[in-house]
């Protein structure tokens, strides 16, 4: 259920001024009353900064959501997933720049607890309600209901996950837009827009993916058995996965055969996503990828696409005939349909960067008046070669700012730069992710309350990695044990930081993944990318100061590494991982921490757990 209601944003002195009598001085950190007043001053002035800035009239956007289990068949074959209100993917949430966004989130789910993160979204003054576990919030339980409330101040395509497991593979997510108000346009023309979310399923659960990662050895489930557009694929059911699981069965007869898997090939659930274009027009289509595992690459058969945003961010508008979107990216591309219209198209996805064991995902490009019946008669879109690096590192390097949209990057050096090397690793002989061998688990206590109270000593992992060689195996360098940790780096409130991600090899020989990585509460600067070992003296002198593109998703090439910067200037704790669900899950991650004692007193809901019971505090 959604409900919308409009506001002046005329009350922002008196939400202020409510804000600063209400709220006390938080907890945790001493400094007596002035240190709190201070501190309550300063979340104001974001919360007012914000607030002012919006169009004159803003709206609340409310939701009303249930997390529950559900069985589905998007790609015909039945599956219990996790889904909101019955829906996988789950309600979009519509928005338009400055609106504040409440949902109220009732979990449902019997055996365990959730949350849900607004990917892309900054969570400026409200980082307790950026929903990742371990980092903002204690996980949501059984039976419980918890209501998060932001603002979303920036136009664009985003999308919402689940941030706790790995819940997003089981269907727990769906779309963002923002649009932007009537007081201000875009800076393309379109005539209609259309919005696509990309997916990986398997059909295994996500409780089998997980034991399998983490189990001696791994049990690895695979690479997914379809991909989907919108939510909807097309699984071939005369495959069989096993020789004692079958396909091409009803329900009733599954009733009697505990081997028997639902597979309906007729089953509507399942049929090709539509997407309707009237001959002539100019279409603004939106992309997201929510994939657990893949990166893919996007093709409109037989259509040039024009790319305009990257994570909602204007960029200089070039054209592709295909397009590489990893895991946690999302672009707005323009296409005229102007293609013979006396018959229908394929919307296409493929894997990139993985050998390919995964059908094209397709939807039909309805040229009206056809019918939505009528299948192109041509074969699927092929992209180009999975392990075509090449292409998509040249394609990656195209993305450069839009000329007068947008912050210009700090010139002057970093005060702290961290170069984070990734490699995959042993630890008590289980297989773990790491980063400057350092594996990161998720702690019981969220780190952001864990700071703000002083609750535990939290270590800070190192900036720079040991001596190592990229094309070496982690044996030969010393890098094959790592060691566990929960720890976060430490930046001063308004620091600039520069990021070096430096992929290493893993643990089999001529072998390095590719990896996308997410940085919550802030978009940064990517400076640019690069092949082999990182070298400080040579590469940044290539670094592009000048209009480097605002992301909150960057790939890391096999073997090469990508270079970011970003002001801390948002208090909070703030995750940043590789967004393939499976490399977070085993370790490769990293966490943030700003200004956290700028913070006033933390939302009780989001408490509860660890060290942050109430027995503790």
């Amino acid at each position: 259920m959604m409900m919308s209601r409009r506001r002046s944003t005329s009350s922002a002195r008196s939400f202020m001024s409510c804000l600063i009598s209400s709220v006390g001085g938080g907890g945790g950190g001493g400094g007596g009353g002035a240190a709190a007043a201070a501190r309550v001053l300063f979340f104001a002035s974001l919360v007012f900064a914000a607030l002012s800035a919006r169009e004159v009239e803003a709206a609340v956007r409310y939701y009303e959501w249930s997390v529950d289990y559900a069985f589905v068949s998007p790609d015909c074959v039945e599956k219990l997933a996790m889904a909101i209100n019955g829906q996988v993917p789950g309600p979009r949430i519509d928005a338009v720049e400055g609106d504040t966004v409440v949902v109220k989130l009732t979990n449902n789910l019997p055996t365990e607890g959730v949350v849900i993160h607004w990917h892309g979204i900054r969570q400026f003054g409200t980082p307790y309600y950026d929903g990742a576990a371990a980092a903002s919030q204690c996980p949501i339980n059984s039976g419980e209901t918890f209501t998060y409330t932001f603002v979303v101040d920036q136009a664009g395509t985003y999308f919402y996950h689940g941030h706790f497991g790995m819940q997003r593979s089981a269907g727990l997510y769906g779309s963002i837009i923002v649009s932007l108000p009537a007081n201000k346009v875009e800076p393309f023309h379109y005539d209609e827009e259309i919005s696509l979310l990309l997916s990986d399923w398997w059909h295994k659960s996500m409780y089998e993916q997980e034991l399998g990662l983490h189990s001696i050895p791994p049990r690895y489930v695979g690479e997914p058995q379809s991909l989907l557009i919108e939510g909807r694929g097309k699984y071939n059911c005369s495959l069989d996965e096993c020789s004692s699981s079958h396909y091409n069965c009803t329900v009733d007869e599954c009733s009697t055969s505990p081997d028997c898997i639902p597979c309906w090939p007729s089953n509507p659930e399942c049929d090709p996503h539509v997407i309707p274009v009237h001959p002539g027009k100019t279409y603004r289509l939106r992309l997201a990828n929510v994939a657990s595992l893949s990166a893919l690459n996007f093709i409109l058969e037989g259509h040039t696409m024009t790319v305009v945003m990257a994570d909602g961010r204007y960029i200089e508008p070039f054209e592709v005939s295909n397009l590489d979107i990893y895991s946690g990216q999302s672009y707005c591309v323009l296409f005229n349909a102007n293609r013979n219209p006396s018959r229908n198209y394929w919307a296409a996805i493929n894997v990139r960067g993985r050998a390919p064991a995964t059908p094209t995902g397709l939807a039909i490009v309805q040229y009206l008046p056809n019918s939505a019946n009528l299948l192109p008669p041509s074969p699927a879109p092929v992209s180009p070669a999975w392990n075509d690096f090449a292409a998509s590192l040249a394609q990656a390097r195209k993305y450069v700012a839009k000329t007068g949209y947008g912050k210009v990057v700090p010139k002057r050096a970093a005060g702290r730069t961290l170069i984070l090397l990734l490699t995959q690793n042993k630890i008590d002989g289980y297989i773990k992710w790491a980063v400057n061998n350092v594996s990161f688990v998720p702690p019981a206590t969220p780190l952001m309350a864990a700071f703000k109270f002083n609750l535990n000593k939290i270590s800070s992992p190192p900036d720079t990695p040991p001596n190592f060689d990229v094309s070496a195996l982690p044996a030969a360098t010393g890098n094959i044990n790592a060691s566990y940790g929960s720890g976060a780096y430490v930046f001063k409130l308004g620091e600039t930081v520069d990021v070096i991600i430096q992929n290493g090899h893993n643990l089999n020989p001529d072998d390095s993944d590719l990896h996308p990585w997410h940085l919550h509460g802030h978009h940064f600067w990517v400076l640019g990318y690069g092949n082999g070992k990182f070298d400080s003296r040579r590469h940044s002198k290539s670094f592009n100061l000048i209009n480097p593109p605002l992301r909150n998703t960057v790939p890391v090439f096999p073997f090469g590494w990508s270079a970011i910067r970003f002001v801390a200037d948002n208090p909070g704790v703030w995750p940043f991982h590789c967004h393939v669900e499976e490399h977070f899950a085993m370790g490769m991650g990293v966490m943030f921490a700003e200004g956290v004692h700028q913070l006033p007193k933390l939302p009780s809901p989001t408490l509860g757990c660890g060290l942050t019971k109430p027995t503790h505090l």
